[in-house]
């Protein structure tokens, strides 16, 4: 099974024309891939064959909106709410939740280790004047980053010193590190990665945790495998999931609360 990018969704409904098994198409982020989560949800799952298509959470949200995928795992609670709602959504699954961290060269010139709080250490970063590398490109952690600097009373994009790779985390995280740069990381990414120097400099607020959420999409003609697969993501593979470690040992993720649920349901 691999990976494909968002232009390539025809692929799966090719082969299911062509006469094989019915793919089930999954969306999901970079994160999720680039974290290892999602080569333990390919290396277990024994169902339907899944096409997975892996992009920014905005990206995945739109297509499953337009009815293009069956199931998506996503981390970007506000644009989950606004581009799917229940209108788009027969279940909603919290899954787990990781960290995001503000990340930085070794000298730390902004001294965002020295931070209370996240806005803190963003403010640091503005007044230092960076620079920093953002995402750009309409991922959870891309709002996530942007919520931040609003919480620190600076507009977007903040300055001259602030550039937008438009490219996913991992690519993010080695221009960040050529050009002696600040970023967002999502902590179990930033573990998988190895020859950078940044280092980990500011994650104690719980305004960086990064919760993933797992939805069955409402379609027309709904898989009948994306129960059942949202049903073993949310209980066998998690646990596995919540095996994967950082660098100092201490797990990647953690489990969130509750079970699946029809949106008006979980809203209740």
């Amino acid at each position: 099974m691999h990976s494909r990018y968002l232009g390539a969704l025809l692929t799966g409904v090719a082969v299911a024309c062509h006469g094989g098994p019915r793919p089930l198409r999954l969306g999901t982020t970079y994160t999720v891939q680039q974290s290892g989560a999602l080569a333990v949800l390919e290396a277990h799952w024994t169902g339907a064959p899944l096409a997975v298509v892996v992009g920014p959470s905005g990206q995945i949200l739109r297509s499953a909106a337009q009815g293009d995928l069956d199931v998506v795992i996503t981390h970007a609670p506000a644009l989950e709410a606004r581009i799917l709602g229940a209108a788009h959504t027969a279940l909603r699954c919290p899954l787990v939740a990781s960290r995001f961290a503000v990340v930085g060269p070794p000298d730390d010139p902004a001294r965002v280790a020295a931070a209370r709080t996240a806005r803190d250490a963003f403010a640091r970063i503005a007044r230092r004047r960076g620079p920093f590398v953002s995402r750009g490109d309409s991922s959870g952690t891309h709002v996530k980053e942007l919520a931040q600097w609003r919480a620190a009373g600076e507009s977007v994009p903040p300055g001259p010193w602030y550039v937008e790779s438009g490219a996913d985390q991992a690519t993010t995280l080695h221009l960040a590190d050529e050009r002696d740069a600040y970023a967002l990381a999502d902590l179990p990414t930033f573990a998988q990665l190895s020859g950078l120097s940044l280092q980990v400099l500011f994650s104690a607020d719980t305004a960086l945790v990064n919760p993933y959420t797992l939805y069955v999409v409402r379609t027309p003609d709904p898989h009948p495998a994306a129960r059942p697969f949202a049903q073993w993501t949310t209980t066998v593979a998690r646990d596995s999931v919540l095996r994967l470690r950082l660098r100092d040992g201490t797990a990647a993720f953690t489990a969130t609360t509750g079970g699946c649920a029809p949106p008006e349901a979980a809203a209740r």
